[in-house]
């Protein structure tokens, strides 16, 4: 160990611990370039984990297209995924009835709430269309099991909004039930009477939230809901097979849906993960770091 740290840095070797013995000077060269190579085989080694343990990291939120982050294009996979431990609502009575309701005191006046309750029906309706779970609004806020709201900036649940685009909303896993949209955005439930060039349509949010709501996570399928990202006045409401695939997975399928109501572009191969680092990743991190290793020797 000595060697090691003496070839790293000697003299604050030497500062540190005037009473350690430390090798002679005519220690052979090629001791000292092992030494070297080994402390910087470690430093790659334990880079490349922590980087990739960063990149796994999850998240619940949805991006305008306009603040694309590298944050929300690496943790997902090729097909759905789940949250980790893979948590679902569960109730005694089959089929499922999950109550929703709107906050009455976080709402915005650019839409009304009429309009609002439209967009939200047609958006649970598309997932109950293809699992056994039923939504139903309430009128108790306090009581339902899925609560929703517009709020601004930092408004209490630790992962603030970010004003004008950017992140849009917001959700949590089963069975928090918290669905939380940015109120500074400009919300738009028809394109044809909003005009504004940074609108978002509320029922392509709400659609993706309520996947998060059912325990899915993102997925790099640019064509499925649960992908991260939506350009301004884009709509994007219909589900697609990675989406189906993944709730049913959950929860099962509903007894009327088959699998030719669904018409799809892409077909997804690759199994589903969820966001942890694999013990397949890091001894791929363990391998990059001794590639790196073995090049600068030979050079």
């Amino acid at each position: 160990m000595s060697v090691i740290l003496s070839s790293i840095c000697p003299s604050y070797i030497k500062a540190s611990f005037p009473n350690l013995e430390t090798p002679s000077t005519a220690l052979p060269a090629m001791s000292l370039l092992f030494s070297y190579y080994l402390s910087l085989f470690f430093f790659f080694f334990f880079f490349f984990l922590n980087l990739h343990a960063w990149r796994a990291s999850p998240d619940t939120g949805i991006l305008s297209s306009e603040h694309t982050n590298h944050h929300f294009t690496l943790h997902g996979t090729q097909r759905y995924v789940y949250f980790t431990g893979k948590p679902r609502w569960v109730r005694p009575m089959t089929p499922m009835t999950l109550t929703y309701a709107f906050s009455p005191d976080n709402m915005i006046n650019s839409l009304s709430l009429s309009d609002i309750r439209h967009v939200f029906k047609r958006a649970f309706a598309r997932w109950a269309s293809v699992i056994p779970v039923s939504f139903a609004e309430a009128e108790d806020y306090g009581f339902a099991d899925i609560r929703i709201g517009f709020y601004s900036g930092d408004h209490g649940d630790g992962e603030p909004f970010d004003g004008v685009l950017g992140i849009l909303a917001h959700s949590f896993s089963p069975e928090s039930g918290r669905l939380h949209l940015d109120a500074a955005e400009t919300w738009a439930v028809d394109f044809g009477t909003e005009k504004s060039p940074v609108a978002v349509d509320l029922e392509s949010v709400a659609t993706h939230e309520i996947g998060h709501l059912l325990g899915l996570g993102h997925s790099l399928v640019k064509e499925a809901i649960m992908y991260p990202n939506l350009k301004p006045r884009d709509k994007k409401v219909d589900l697609q097979r990675d989406d189906i695939e993944g709730v049913q997975a959950l929860y099962g399928s509903n007894p009327n849906y088959t699998v030719g109501d669904l018409s799809e572009s892409y077909i997804s191969t690759n199994l589903a993960v969820d966001f942890k680092t694999s013990r397949r990743s890091k001894w791929a991190n363990f391998i990059l770091a001794l590639i790196i290793i073995c090049s600068c020797i030979c050079n």
